[in-house]
């Protein structure tokens, strides 16, 4: 689904040189959400929509962006750094090019050209596509080692110091290290990965609600401070808890009485969902989607129930998901909100899902949802 056509003649028309030319992954998670920044489990794949990035070396210490998407170009001194972002698509990769610099990376001045694939506010992780890819980009054209995985923090580092978004780490690593056709079962805690071959005959199939409501970054940023609250409660009962990945079910029923009802809620949530990722990893290596599509179902209702991150909309959607022929599962994905529902479809069945389901939200809502059909892609790389 990349298409780098026009790419390296747009940047030459612009810039007057020819570019070398990077793309990096959005992600869809199948299960696991708002355990990331919890040290928890989760399971994403990369998706066949990229963010590339067409870059060329500057003499100078300046770094020249222009984004294809927002007709608009850009400029950072790298030797006059920012304290933190100006609420503008531009923190994104100047936040990565100010992190890299703080890490000790001295860059070359670079031109970028950015054209993104994946769709912003969707929840397939356009931010963090676009902070993978600058920073392979930025990294190469200097000359220094790519380690993946500091790449990755480093770009997590970006969006939380820099831009002001409290994210996990899934995004930037999925990012990173995807595999075509496989998902990733990535524990949090460790920083290490499980490949997990998705079957040929499926086709993950997002459905975006075309609706983002307003207090999605700061919920998101609430729900990450409730999840704090609950592991000092737990801290005190149990001095080896550092994050709720440590807390057990057996845990949350000796000491859950002791928290508010909302942070038990936002707790339970978390424990009880790296427990249903696991019992995912095991169905798919099993091949057993229905007992995956299940997981997904009751992970959607945890999320609408007890971290209370769905909306009317998503509820919807998953609704008319169910009622389609050849879907094994469905729930919500991404911080919720609005945004998207991931979908394991048939892949003989993927057109009357998408005309079902389109058709119904369209009848209830007034709104026409986008739905795109996505195979697991390969992480970051240099295309030319």
């Amino acid at each position: 689904m990349t298409n780098t056509t026009g790419l390296g003649e747009a940047f030459q028309k612009l810039f007057g040189d020819r570019p070398r030319i990077y793309r990096a992954p959005g992600r869809v998670n199948l299960i696991g959400e708002h355990t990331d920044y919890n040290q928890g489990l989760v399971m994403p794949a990369a998706v066949d929509f990229s963010t590339l990035v067409a870059a060329g070396a500057r003499e100078d210490r300046r770094l020249v962006v222009h984004s294809e998407n927002f007709s608009e170009t850009v400029e950072l001194d790298l030797d006059e750094l920012p304290d933190c972002g100006q609420r503008h698509w531009s923190d994104y990769p100047f936040g990565v090019a100010v992190e890299l610099e703080h890490a000790g990376r001295r860059l070359r001045g670079a031109n970028l050209l950015v054209r993104g694939e994946v769709p912003i506010g969707s929840g397939l992780s356009s931010s963090a596509a676009i902070e993978v890819a600058t920073g392979f980009a930025l990294l190469d054209l200097a000359g220094a080692n790519i380690d993946r995985l500091e790449l990755a923090k480093l770009c997590q580092r970006a969006e939380n110091e820099f831009v002001g978004i409290r994210c996990g780490l899934m995004d930037q690593f999925i990012s990173c290290f995807g595999k075509a056709g496989h998902a990733l079962m990535v524990d949090c805690h460790v920083l290490d990965y499980k490949l997990l071959p998705l079957p040929d005959d499926l086709k993950l199939v997002v459905c975006n609600t075309m609706v983002r409501h307003e207090l999605a970054s700061s919920a998101y940023n609430v729900r990450r401070a409730e999840c704090e609250e609950g592991v000092g409660l737990f801290r005190r009962q149990l001095p080896g808890v550092r994050s709720l990945r440590d807390v057990t079910a057996r845990d949350l029923e000796r000491f859950g009485g002791e928290l508010s009802g909302v942070v038990l809620k936002r707790c339970r949530h978390v424990v009880t969902e790296n427990a249903r990722v696991l019992a995912a990893a095991t169905a798919l290596e099993r091949k057993d989607l229905g007992s995956f599509g299940q997981l997904m179902r009751e992970s959607h209702c945890s999320l609408r129930d007890d971290f209370e991150v769905s909306c009317e909309e998503l509820d919807l959607m998953v609704e008319l998901a169910d009622k389609a022929g050849g879907v094994y599962g469905a729930r919500m994905t991404g911080g919720g909100f609005g945004g998207c529902t991931i979908n394991l479809v048939q892949s003989d069945s993927v057109e009357s899902f998408k005309e079902v389901v389109a058709r119904g939200y369209a009848e209830a809502t007034g709104r026409q949802p986008e739905v795109y059909v996505c195979s697991a892609a390969q992480g970051a790389e240099r295309v030319s």
